[in-house]
């Protein structure tokens, strides 16, 4: 299982802009997502792999997390992308249109033939997004289908035209790949991430989003728009009830662990390692979002 770290924004940044390429880092998202496939032109397409190459390497990036969205390995792009993505240590490779185990397993596999042929120690990781009624359908198999794969991503956009449909504020076209998607994420134990809200002007539109998926169990959810980054962690930031909560049962803990208790009750309640889990979850959460100190 891919260890579990904080990615409530996932900033797509277009790899052919240059001013967001080379200052995104500023907007203090948990990772940025430099994106090589539809928001880059053909005719920018390889201008935009070398732009992100160098951006990747530079001192300003390597304290956050970085993912790189390739072109599909069917294209001329796909692998050009792979080897530039990886050589510049990116943390993870998007693949875009995962529809079946197959997509999974043939990245898989042109990643560690490049990580062995560069010598890479560090294991790049994997997000598949899925982006149609056939990625859906086989969502709980992808998500189980690699050590490497950190999380799975609904791309509503392109799913909603395979659907034959358009995509509503009140979203009921998206219901159950939302579901299916986080049953799979869940059932994997990998990470859930939402799809871009594309009204960058309406902010009750999309912190409303923001809170049904997070409702629902997601992560995260990817970003357009940096302003939209404040908007989303200050509706993941826990309450101060769960910040109680989780520091009276992370304290149990600890104290049962000194004393060599097999077991932590809180007011005579057993408290189970879910429990703990969930709480550990929601100080990271509180310590993230500045409401804890790193020190608490």
């Amino acid at each position: 299982m891919i260890q579990q770290k904080l990615r409530r924004s996932m900033l797509f940044v277009p790899g052919s802009n240059v001013s967001m390429v080379c200052n995104a880092f500023i907007y203090q998202p948990d990772t940025v997502m430099f994106d090589l496939e539809d928001s880059v032109a053909l005719s920018e397409k390889d201008s935009a792999r070398l732009l992100v190459y160098h951006a990747l390497q530079h001192f300003t990036y390597k304290d956050i997390e970085t993912a790189v969205r390739v072109n599909p390995l069917n294209t001329p792009f796909g692998i050009l992308d792979l080897e530039a993505a990886i050589r510049a240590g990116a943390d993870i490779i998007r693949l875009p249109k995962t529809d079946s185990v197959d997509d999974v397993l043939e990245m898989e596999q042109e990643i560690a033939d490049i990580e062995n042929r560069i010598g890479r120690q560090k294991k790049t990781m994997m997000l598949a997004a899925i982006e149609s009624a056939l990625g859906v359908v086989n969502a709980v198999d992808i998500a189980r289908s690699s050590k490497r794969l950190m999380g799975i991503a609904l791309g509503a956009e392109d799913f909603v035209r395979d659907l034959r449909t358009q995509r509503t504020k009140a979203g009921s076209e998206l219901m159950a790949a939302r579901n299916q998607i986080l049953l799979a994420a869940r059932a994997a134990k990998i990470s859930a991430f939402d799809s871009v809200f594309s009204d960058v002007k309406d902010k009750e539109g999309f912190v409303y989003e923001v809170n049904y998926i997070k409702g629902l169990g997601f992560d995260g959810k990817s970003l357009i728009n940096p302003n939209q980054i404040p908007w989303l962690h200050k509706a993941f930031e826990p309450s101060i009830e769960d910040i109680t909560w989780a520091q009276e049962v992370l304290e149990a803990a600890k104290d049962s662990k000194i004393r060599g208790l097999g077991v932590v009750s809180i007011d005579g309640k057993m408290v189970d390692a879910p429990i703990i889990a969930r709480a550990r979850w929601i100080v990271d959460l509180a310590k993230a979002s500045g409401v804890l100190g790193e020190e608490v």
